[in-house]
């Protein structure tokens, strides 16, 4: 009993080693950083210095529209891609195989990513809220109510997209191809979920029933219900903010991202055995 007790206390503590490993490792590719940090902040400050005006009916400007939704496409970015690029070059350089081999829990690699990319998200959505606060003077919400909703809103497309990171790893064939097999479905996935869009009801109707199935959409919808006030609910496909369809599409994601990666993780590269 006291052994297997250890063993279970073991994972959390290997995980957390790990994270750091993880973390340094990651911190030392310069090139990593900047563009998995750069890419989302650059987008808005671009996309919201290209766009004006302020919609009927509130105070709301398209640039202060755009930077949930940012959020929501940095957040997916340090999750989904970073995970699945970083796994991909593991998987290829024979680190999965080693890891394999050691008498280390398997989750304790797993929980190290995951807190890996949790760190670097909350990094990723404190500089576009500050992009968003310095260029476009976008508000803090004072309501207690708002940052609980951010908390399971982040929480929840955090794990949800790291899974679906973890799975998708093993469509790459080599990490050479790994950026670009996970950034082609990113981006895809970012323009029918209207991300780019100001607001998200201009997208075209078949574009918002697809962008619906996927976590991306309504994490974007949950962050605009923090940092945007009710006013702006006319602009909204359903004039809603839909927070109990959000937690359970976004639970559901979490549940099937989850399913995908027993079902789908490969620890050694194509063609290995």
């Amino acid at each position: 009993m006291i052994v297997t007790t250890g063993a279970i206390a073991s994972v959390p503590v290997l995980g957390l080693h790990r994270g750091l490993l993880e973390l340094k490792a990651f911190f030392r590719e310069r090139d990593a950083v900047v563009f998995t940090f750069a890419l989302p902040a650059v987008l808005l400050a671009l996309l919201g210095s290209l766009i004006s005006g302020v919609y009927e009916g509130s105070t709301v400007t398209s640039a202060q529209y755009l930077v949930p939704s940012m959020i929501a496409a940095g957040i997916a970015s340090t999750t989904f891609v970073n995970l699945g690029v970083s796994i991909a070059a593991d998987r290829d350089d024979g680190t999965l195989k080693r890891l394999r081999g050691a008498p280390v829990p398997a989750s304790a690699y797993f929980l190290g990513k995951v807190l890996m990319v949790l760190v670097i998200s909350v990094a990723e959505v404190v500089l576009l809220l500050a992009i968003g606060m310095l260029m476009f003077g976008v508000d803090l919400p004072s309501e207690p109510g708002r940052w609980l909703t951010f908390g399971w809103v982040f929480l929840l497309g955090v794990t949800g997209c790291s899974f679906l990171g973890i799975a998708a790893s093993s469509l790459a064939r080599s990490g050479r191809s790994a950026g670009a097999v996970m950034n082609l479905p990113y981006l895809v996935l970012a323009f029918i979920s209207g991300i780019f869009y100001t607001p998200v009801s201009a997208l075209p109707e078949p574009l918002l029933r697809v962008g619906s199935l996927f976590p991306l959409k309504w994490m974007a919808q949950g962050f605009r219900s923090v940092f945007l006030p009710d006013t702006i609910l006319p602009q909204e496909v359903t004039r809603s903010w839909e927070h109990g369809r959000t937690a359970l599409v976004l639970a559901v994601w979490c549940i099937g991202g989850l399913l995908l990666c027993l079902r789908t993780f490969r620890w050694r590269g194509h063609g290995e055995r």
